[in-house]
């Protein structure tokens, strides 16, 4: 099926769902600009044009992190409450950036310009920021301590902090530490300096991306045999589908010079399978076989020797131990053994962590991630307290399209909590992940708590479309930029 047949197939589908909903594409297009992005993204009703009847409850709402999430919460709420009192505590200036368009950027297909926003833009009248960093939290008395030593109150706080990139624990790359994705990224830029190393979670490191893959491209066109290796880390980590992505970028532009068959390509995932639906798992492990792409299972990235161009891996594997006669099973045992992989491209997903002052508080966890009921997104112990995005320890939800779903659910429960209500809104755990495949495809990957498929659309969620990748590239980001942001989308 030609791309322009699948477009028009997939378009009569939308107009039919459309029309359901008692909408014109048209006047579908007309909801902020984002109104269709919205129904490709599991919308199940007319989310962008409707708008919460204002509540009279007051309360003083503090939002650690202005980031996707902070700054979409903070515009649903002040939108929700006709009296908000809301501030934001966010550093980073440039905190709203596009994040998903790192890997775009990374095939030469975005530039960083297209995806940096001045968060200022973004933040929604009557909300305060205040340019800092939450440090200390007492949350037995309801109080936030700043880098700058500003001491705030609240009765209410939202933990959206995002999480951290910790090239730290790395052997090899001790001195690039932790790093956000948006922040500073001078150590790693440095560091990886004309290594062949790189990573698209840092948006700078995305465009050094970009000029690694044109090298890798450029050797295996003039007849160079090359190494290109992916890694996978050991801890949860925002954009699940990402490291793959990379990898099927990275393939097509090597086929595009006609040098795919000077190129290895090798994917090493911590894990033991491609996705966590069964489904998605086996529809990538055949995209693998036809793109004749190589992966190990089980390999944890622990070190780099940037001189000699070698990753280091922890192959672990269990095996059966001594007989337990009062269980009367056999121990298993975790064996493990270093295996040295040789390479002239290496991209790195790093070990990914919530920041100290937040993981290791009393707000955080024994894990770090701050725990919440995955439904109701409320802390576990402190029921004034709610978190979403990357840093609450719910699974499956360190995605822009999880953030999507959890931000209407933490509004809707913070707001019954503060007039006293019981919290009825749940997140079902939706998570989206648009698995680019190739330059002009992406299978649409959507799930919840069920680990099953649940696609919005009557459509194979298995196959690679066309129709997804003008999704990808075209359509998120301004739902993202005029619908989301603006607590509508």
């Amino acid at each position: 099926m030609s791309n322009n047949t699948e477009l028009k197939e997939a378009l009569n589908i939308i107009d039919k769902e459309l029309k359901n909903k008692g909408l014109s594409r048209r006047e579908a297009l007309k909801l902020a600009g984002i109104g269709s992005a919205s129904f490709l993204m599991g919308s199940s009703e007319l989310e962008a044009a409707t708008v919460a009847n204002a509540s009279d409850v007051k309360a003083k709402i503090l939002i650690i992190g202005g980031g996707l999430a902070g700054i979409a919460t903070a515009a649903r709420l002040s939108s929700s409450l006709s009296n908000p009192d809301i501030t934001v505590i966010e550093p980073n200036p440039k905190s709203v950036s596009y994040q998903p368009g790192n890997t775009l950027i990374a095939a030469g297909i975005y530039t960083k310009d297209d995806v940096m926003y001045d968060t200022k833009d973004f933040v929604p009248n009557g909300v305060t920021v205040i340019k800092d960093r939450a440090v200390e939290f007492d949350p037995e008395n309801n109080k936030v301590k700043t880098e700058n030593g500003e001491t705030l109150d609240y009765d209410y706080m939202v933990i959206a902090a995002g999480l951290k990139l910790d090239f730290g624990k790395i052997q090899g790359l001790e001195e690039i530490g932790e790093l956000t994705t948006l922040g500073d990224s001078s150590k790693l830029i440095s560091k990886l300096k004309d290594s062949g190393v790189c990573s698209i979670y840092s948006t700078d490191g995305a465009v050094a991306t970009w000029e690694n893959m044109q090298k890798l491209v450029q050797d295996a066109k003039a007849g160079k045999k090359v190494n290109a290796v992916f890694t996978h880390p050991n801890t949860p980590i925002k954009c699940g589908g990402a490291p793959k992505k990379i990898m099927y970028l990275t393939n097509s532009r090597l086929e595009e010079a006609g040098a795919r068959q000077n190129a290895e390509l090798t994917f090493y995932p911590n894990g033991g399978n491609m996705f966590g639906v069964k489904e998605y798992h086996e529809a990538i492990l055949k995209q693998f076989e036809v793109r004749d792409f190589k992966w190990h299972y089980n390999h944890n990235l622990v070190g780099v020797d940037l001189e000699k161009k070698i990753a280091t891996f922890d192959n672990f594997w269990d095996e059966k131990g001594e007989y337990d006669a009062d269980l009367g099973e056999y121990d298993i045992v975790t064996k493990h053994k270093d295996v040295e992989v040789e390479y002239d491209f290496l991209h790195i997903t790093p070990p990914m962590k919530a920041p100290d002052e937040i993981g290791k508080s009393a707000i955080g966890s024994g894990k770090g991630w701050v725990p919440v009921n995955k439904e109701t997104l409320q802390h576990i112990k402190y029921k004034n307290i709610f978190s979403l995005g990357d840093i609450a320890a719910v699974p499956m939800g360190k995605t822009g399209g999880s953030v999507r779903k959890q931000y209407k659910v933490l509004v809707d429960n913070l707001i019954s909590a503060m007039e006293g209500k019981e919290l009825k809104a749940k997140y079902e755990g939706y998570t989206v992940c648009p698995l680019i495949t190739d330059i002009g495809k992406v299978m649409l990957a959507e799930f919840d708590w069920s680990k099953k498929p649940t696609p919005s659309f009557p459509l194979d969620p298995t196959v690679e479309r066309y129709v997804w990748w003008l999704l990808k590239v075209y359509m998120l980001k301004p739902m993202t930029q005029y619908g989301l942001l603006a607590g509508r989308a």
